[in-house]
This record gives structure tokens, C-alpha cells and sequence, in this order.
């Protein structure tokens, strides 16, 4: 991966965009992030596929996060780096911020943390496998990431899936990790039908269920796209460790779960008009099954068909079933 982890500012010149390929926007949100924003943007550099723009939204930071994205602005040009002030309501209500901005036009978009080392090959491959699915709907790429640690020690991967994704499954959980994501401009139309000023809890959670309600596609690749930071300033951890489970198990009896539906179902009804009346039943259904008494809800949970991708998740969601966190 060359020197993905160096955190000098390197004097190479970036080669042209190439603008017989597919153009990339990098929605970068960015806060407090000096610690390892260079290895972030070093990895940018070093990708394969040379069509990309980075647009960075600051939220505010107080260390040297805004002097480091300046020097790369400086050096790469603002045809590379673009730099905007971010709404200051947390991590994706920054990045909405970036895909509601009319001025931002690409062919596909790509949302990108600040403390992760992209693969080489990351933007090639994921345009690559969102190709094939086509451009006649809303498509979503996410992939499976490799953890490191602060010191960039590989600490594993994150689980891999093998369930199809589906409505059914994200109305329930979150399929991929928004910093793995690129989509499409049908995509980012259904999206940007949801108000910017609206406060949702996850980015990519809300782009996969978005997708799935409007009878997109989604490509769920087996193979890690990028190495994900594990560090205690992370704003979402990979949940793929023993403690992490016990801390979602935590989050489900204080309702944090239930939050998340209830925002997920705010979301979707701002998509109303656009949602197959198939897809409807099943919101419809699954709203039904949340303000249920205990025996109807049951029953209802099983003849709903939804599923998360792992049984420790489906015993998660038996639970919540249970205690009316849902």
C-alpha cells in the first residue's frame, strides 16, 4: 500500500483527472481529526482510479485539522480540494450536508471518514462491482473493512455477511459501514428527498434503507475496501468484539434500538410517494408489529420475514421484540 501511512506531506504532483473515467465526489466530514487526517488523504492520493474530488466539510474543529486540510488544498488545487464549514450537528447531519449541496455533481459518490487508510484499489473496485449492477436504478457499494488499531496494527476484519441484502433486513440493522459506501446519482436523488435539516442518527444506515425501500440494489462486497481506525475518539466502533456486543445488548434495554426505528421510519416517510406499494405493506407491517401487545407482536415479528445477518443479531432482535424496544 506504499506509503499509506506516512503523515508527511509528500511534494509528488498528482496525476490529471482523468475524465474518460467515471468522476468520484469524496465526501469527507471531517472533526477534530489532525491525529490521522493525513494518512486519510495520503490513501486518496494513492488511488488507482484518478477521477475523484474531495470535498471536505469541517465541523468545527479546534486542533489542526483546518490548517492540514488547507496544505493539501494548497498543494493538490482546488480542482482536488474543496473545503466547506459543516453544520455543527454531529457526524451525519455533516455528511448530508455534503450530498444535499447542489454545487457537488459527480457520477458517484463516496462517503469518507477522516481516520481510515483507504486500499489502493478501493474506488476502482467499488465502481467496478456498482457498474454491474447498472444505472437504471439506485444503487449502493459497501464492503467488509480491516480494524487496525491507533498504531495501524491489524487487529482482524469486520464480520462478514451472507445474507441478501433487503428491505426486510434494513428496516432491522445496517448493512455496511458508511465509510466503505459509494452510490449512484439515483441514489443520491432519493436521498436528498430527505430535509437536510433533519436529524437522523446514521448516515449509511439511512442510505442502505433508503436503497432497499425504493427497490435499488445494493452490492455487498466480501473483500475489505479500507482499514478501519479502533481507537477510543472513534464515533462508531466496528461492534465486532465480544464488548462491543454486550454494549449493543446495553443500548437495546435503554431503548437506543428503538431510537433508531423510530428515525429510520421518520426517514421513510419523506419517501412515501416513491416507495412500491410492496415495499409500503412491508414499512406498513413492521409499524404494526412495534405498537403491538406482546402476543400479536410476536406473531407478527414471525410472519414478517426480517432478519439480521447474524444469530447473536437475531437473538438481539428477539429480545427486542420481547421487552417492546423495537
Amino acid at each position: 500500500m506504499n506509503n499509506a501511512f506516512s503523515s508527511t506531506h509528500r511534494l509528488s504532483v498528482l496525476p490529471p483527472l482523468d475524465t474518460t473515467k467515471k468522476s468520484v465526489a469524496i465526501l469527507l466530514a471531517t472533526y477534530n481529526g489532525a491525529s490521522f487526517l493525513s494518512q486519510q488523504l495520503n490513501s486518496i492520493e494513492q488511488q488507482t482510479h484518478t477521477n475523484w474530488r474531495v470535498y471536505a466539510s469541517d465541523d468545527g474543529s479546534s486542533d489542526g485539522t483546518l490548517a492540514l486540510l488547507t496544505t493539501y488544498c494548497e498543494r493538490w488545487g482546488q480542482d482536488r480540494l474543496r473545503i466547506y464549514q459543516g453544520p455543527q450537528r454531529g457526524h451525519a447531519a455533516n455528511f448530508m450536508s455534503l450530498v444535499h449541496d447542489k454545487h457537488i455533481q459527480a457520477d458517484y459518490y463516496a462517503f469518507c471518514d477522516q481516520d481510515d487508510v483507504w486500499l489502493d484499489d478501493k474506488l476502482e473496485r467499488s465502481i467496478a462491482s456498482i457498474k454491474a449492477l447498472g444505472e437504471t436504478s439506485p444503487v449502493l457499494y459497501g464492503s467488509r473493512t480491516t480494524l487496525i488499531d491507533f498504531r495501524g496494527r491489524v487487529l482482524g476484519q469486520s464480520p462478514l455477511f451472507d445474507r441478501m441484502p433487503s428491505l426486510k433486513n434494513a428496516l432491522v440493522q445496517s448493512l455496511v459501514g458508511g465509510n466503505t459506501i459509494l452510490f449512484n446519482n439515483k441514489t443520491r436523488h432519493l436521498i436528498c428527498l430527505i430535509p437536510v435539516h433533519l436529524d437522523i442518527i446514521t448516515h449509511d444506515w439511512a442510505t442502505y434503507l433508503i436503497v432497499m425501500a425504493c427497490d435499488g440494489e445494493v452490492y455487498y462486497d466480501e473483500k475489505p475496501t479500507l482499514l478501519y481506525r479502533q481507537h477510543g475518539e472513534n464515533l462508531i466502533g466496528s461492534n465486532n468484539r465480544l464488548i462491543d456486543r454486550f454494549v449493543r445488548l446495553k443500548w437495546l434495554f435503554k431503548g437506543r434500538f428503538k431510537c433508531y426505528s423510530e428515525s429510520n421510519l421518520e426517514i421513510l416517510s419523506y419517501l412515501s410517494e416513491v416507495v412500491p406499494k410492496v415495499n409500503a405493506s412491508v414499512i406498513q407491517q413492521f409499524k404494526r408489529m412495534r405498537e403491538a401487545p406482546l402476543l400479536e407482536r410476536i406473531s407478527l415479528f414471525k410472519k414478517s420475514g426480517l432478519y439480521r445477518q447474524t444469530r447473536m443479531g437475531t437473538l438481539g432482535l428477539w429480545v427486542a421484540i420481547l421487552i417492546k424496544k423495537i
